[in-house]
């Protein structure tokens, strides 16, 4: 290559890539192979064009169907809460139509699994009670979270319309709004159909998709719809081979050709950031902190503006892989099992495997893999050490451990910055993180100027705490433990904030304390 060539800036990625990356990891929330919302989007646009749809209508469908589940992460907090293991759930999920006795036989088979009998007894009987509103409120969660994510990642008003009615029936019985028939965007129609009758083809065949389909039509399904499928189910449903669907998929994106610019990028790998920061409570904001305690750092290592840029790309993104680990092993409050902790070992893994497809981003998902990599090779997925790691690598996994210790986690309370150094500066002491990393992030962070007191909303000091521990999954009552008051005036201060703020429910609040800056 010539010197001329290799100073030639690298392409930005397009936005259909890093959306089909963003469609990859929610298949791993879904408990499904990736490739999953890509193949649906493929069967969708099929569809789209037998129905002679047009093209914007198709354009809306392709996105609608690739990333219609992205709001099903900023509720597995509640999910694991009821059902245990949310990946497992939701991918039970598929094999059974979400309405009457065997719906409700599915969700009281899943209510408080891996807990004890008298837990799950407990719980049990609470779904009983009132399971319709208890799906209620976490399916109003999913879709609120669903739009505010399609805007924060630059889709049209048009598919986040369709993605509030991801759980909607085409007989009246859906939540949240009950709504029916044409009054649920055609776009999502053809999407539910897509979504489901993937999963049923890669099980039981083009017969089993079919079988599926007619079973839910006018109940679920559109029958419309459904009979254009069944006439055309071969069609609709060939090809394209295991591993292929990527490119396939790509030519489809009504978008191919537009590729971001820095900023653009920056933005973009932000909102993918934001959106698995959703998944747990306690972590919301943790991606921005990352990115942000990177770039400082390389700063003050003198490491240049390529390399800092890429160590705040990185920060975004680094913890994508999240998304395939369900939050019963990242909610628990005690010591992992062996098995559990091999899953937690696969996160970093996971992320660069969302990434890797992504030209243009192949050094931030090989820098992102590593941020739990020590230099005496002890740490995690590949065990790299010594010469295997890279500057920008020790800079990362040190502001990782530094952005972790400040935040509380369900086994300890955060430790704070005094806390968060000691534990560096011993783990440098043991060979684990880079002594000079260590010192520059330990500098980065000690000329971070103290957080202003900005109280957007006209919030009281008082209820910027309430929201903070609102976004972080507390209940009325530990709210009320923790500012040492009652129940009834921790649930006052929760209505007044939400009141304030124009929202209804956690999601919404952790979104807002988000973009407020209010979780630093």
């Amino acid at each position: 290559m010539s010197l001329e060539a290799s100073q030639q800036p690298r392409e930005t990625p397009r936005r259909a890539e890093l959306l089909a990356a963003l469609s990859v990891a929610i298949d791993l929330g879904l408990g499904q192979p990736a490739e999953h919302m890509l193949r649906s989007a493929l069967i969708a646009t099929r569809l789209s064009d037998l129905l002679g749809l047009n093209k914007q209508q198709r354009d809306c469908i392709y996105y609608t169907t690739l990333i219609m589940w992205v709001g099903c992460h900023a509720d597995s907090h509640e999910v694991s809460r009821w059902f245990g293991d949310d990946l497992s759930f939701r991918k039970g999920a598929y094999l059974v139509d979400w309405s009457g006795l065997p719906y409700m036989r599915f969700l009281l088979s899943r209510a408080a699994r891996g807990e004890s009998v008298m837990q799950r007894l407990a719980l049990t009987a609470v779904l009983l009670a009132n399971a319709r509103s208890h799906l209620s409120q976490m399916i109003y969660s999913h879709c609120t979270s669903a739009g505010l994510l399609a805007d924060h990642i630059g889709l049209g008003p048009d598919v986040q319309a369709a993605l509030t009615s991801g759980f909607e029936r085409y007989d009246g019985g859906g939540l949240p709004a009950g709504l029916s028939g044409d009054a649920i965007p055609i776009e999502m129609r053809v999407a539910q159909l897509a979504d489901m009758v993937e999963v049923h083809h890669r099980n039981y065949g083009v017969d089993g998709a079919v079988t599926m389909a007619r079973s839910r039509r006018g109940g679920q399904f559109d029958p419309h719809i459904v009979d254009v499928f069944a006439d055309h189910a071969g069609a609709v449903l060939a090809g394209p081979p295991a591993g292929d669907a990527w490119a396939a998929a790509l030519a489809q994106a009504p978008d191919r050709d537009h590729r971001l610019d820095e900023d653009a990028l920056d933005r973009m790998l932000a909102a993918l950031g934001d959106f698995v920061d959703l998944k747990c409570p306690f972590t919301l904001g943790h991606s921005r902190s990352v990115a942000s305690l990177a770039a400082a750092a390389g700063d003050v290592a003198g490491l240049g503006l390529q390399a800092t840029t890429l160590l705040r790309r990185a920060g975004y993104v680094h913890d994508l892989g999240r998304i395939g680990i369900s939050n019963q092993i990242w909610s628990k409050p005690a010591q992992l099992t062996a098995a559990e902790f091999e899953r937690v070992r696969l996160h970093p893994y996971l992320t660069t495997r969302i990434l890797c497809n992504v030209r243009g981003l192949e050094d931030v998902a090989k820098l992102a893999g590593n941020h739990h990599e020590c230099v005496d090779g002890s740490g995690y997925p590949r065990g790299l050490a010594d010469s295997a790691l890279t500057v920008s690598d020790r800079m990362l996994a040190a502001a990782v451990a530094y952005q972790s210790a400040c935040e509380p986690r369900p086994y300890r309370d955060d430790l704070g910055p005094d806390g968060a150094a000691k534990r560096l500066r011993d783990r440098a002491r043991r060979g684990e993180l880079d002594p000079n990393a260590v010192e520059a992030v330990m500098q980065a962070a000690g000329h971070h100027a103290q957080r202003l007191q900005v109280r957007p909303g006209g919030l009281t000091p008082r209820e910027i705490e309430v929201l903070r521990l609102v976004a972080r999954g507390a209940s009325h009552k530990e709210i009320a433990k923790s500012l040492v008051i009652s129940d009834k005036t921790a649930r006052n201060h929760v209505e007044r904030t939400y009141a304030k703020i124009g929202v209804s429910n956690r999601v919404g609040a952790s979104m807002y304390a988000l973009q407020h800056g209010l979780m630093s």
